[in-house]
C-alpha cells in the first residue's frame, strides 16, 4: 500500500450533480466495448477512468461518486454503470467485483492504476483509508470497549455509549454530528444520516484525525484498523 493514507486530488473537471453529455458518450462506449466481446473487467475499468459527473440523481436517489472532492467511491459508480449494460457482464463476476471488490485481473496489481489514471486511483486510495477503513477503526475501537467491559463485569455489552468515539476523537458523536452538519452546511435539526451522508461523516471524521492527531497516533490508528481488515478479508487493498 501507499506510504501516505491521504494526497489532495482533483478528481473530476466538471463540479456538477447532473450527468454531462461526455458521460452518455462513456455508456454508449461501455455498451459498444462489451458487444465487441472486449474483456468486461477492462472495458468496465476504462469507463470509470473516463468518467466526470462527480455526483448525479439516479434512480430515485442522489449518487455521489466523490467525497469533498478528492476521495472516489469507485465502487458505486461500477455498480452504477452496470445497471446501464447488466445484460453484458456475468452476474456472479459483478456480485464479486461489487461486494468483496475483487478483480478478475488481481494478478496484475498495477492495472487498475493504468485504467484509472492517478487522480481517479490516487482518490481511490483517500476513499479506501477515509471511509472504508475509518468504519473498520470505528468497529475495531467499539469491540475494545466491549471487551474492557467484559472483563469490568459489564452486563450489557451494547450499552458502550460515547466511549469508542471520546477514544478515537476525544468528543461525543452527537458533538462530531452536530459539528459536521455544521461545516456541510447541513440542518442541524436531524441526526440521522442517508448511506451517502454516512459515508461523508466518516470521511470527515478521518479528515478530523489527521488535521488534529500527531502522525504517529495517526498512523497507529491506521495500523489498527488495516489489522483489522487483514482478518477480515485477508487483504489490506482496496483491489483484490
Amino acid at each position: 500500500m501507499e506510504s501516505e493514507i491521504f494526497a489532495p486530488v482533483d478528481v473530476f473537471e466538471y463540479k456538477t450533480n447532473t450527468m454531462v453529455n461526455v458521460d452518455l458518450d462513456t455508456i454508449s462506449f461501455l455498451r459498444r466495448r462489451l458487444m465487441m466481446g472486449l474483456p468486461w473487467d477492462q472495458v468496465l475499468f476504462e469507463a470509470i477512468g473516463m468518467w466526470t459527473t462527480p455526483s448525479e440523481e439516479f434512480m430515485g436517489q442522489t449518487n455521489r461518486y466523490v467525497i469533498q472532492g478528492e476521495a472516489f467511491d469507485w465502487m458505486l459508480l461500477a455498480q452504477r454503470l452496470y445497471c446501464e449494460v447488466e445484460d453484458l457482464i456475468p452476474d456472479q463476476s459483478m456480485e464479486r467485483l461489487l461486494l468483496r471488490g475483487e478483480l478478475p485481473f488481481k494478478n496484475s496489481i498495477n492495472e487498475p492504476e493504468k485504467l484509472l489514471g492517478f487522480n481517479k486511483y490516487r482518490a481511490v486510495l483517500n476513499y479506501w483509508y477515509g471511509v472504508v477503513l475509518e468504519e473498520c477503526l470505528i468497529l475495531t475501537v467499539e469491540d475494545e470497549v466491549r471487551k474492557d467491559m467484559r472483563g469490568s463485569g459489564r452486563a450489557d455489552l451494547d450499552d458502550m455509549g460515547d466511549e469508542p468515539f471520546l477514544r478515537i476523537y476525544a468528543k461525543t458523536r452527537s458533538n462530531l454530528v452536530k459539528e459536521f452538519r455544521r461545516d456541510m452546511g447541513y440542518s442541524l435539526r436531524r441526526i440521522s444520516f442517508n448511506l451517502g451522508q454516512y459515508k461523508e461523516f466518516l470521511y470527515w471524521l478521518f479528515k478530523l484525525r489527521i488535521r488534529y492527531w500527531d502522525p504517529a497516533r495517526v498512523a497507529s490508528d491506521t495500523r489498527k484498523a488495516l489489522a483489522s481488515m487483514l482478518i477480515l478479508r485477508g487483504s489490506t487493498s482496496p483491489f483484490y
